[in-house]
């Protein structure tokens, strides 16, 4: 099972065939994480706590 390497949660194959790069088999980052996001091709902080 795919999980997001930077909290850990569970993230389905068709989420990482469209937001990780090509050739990843676990994101970098995804919906549940409150500390950073995606911006463009990079992973950032994230500014404010999301809800």
């Amino acid at each position: 099972m795919p999980e997001c390497q930077n909290c850990g949660s569970f993230v389905t194959e068709n989420y990482v065939r469209v937001f990780a790069p090509n050739g990843m088999e676990h994101p970098r980052v995804c919906p549940h994480c409150e500390d950073k996001l995606r911006d463009g091709s990079e992973v950032r902080e994230a500014r404010s706590k999301r809800q």
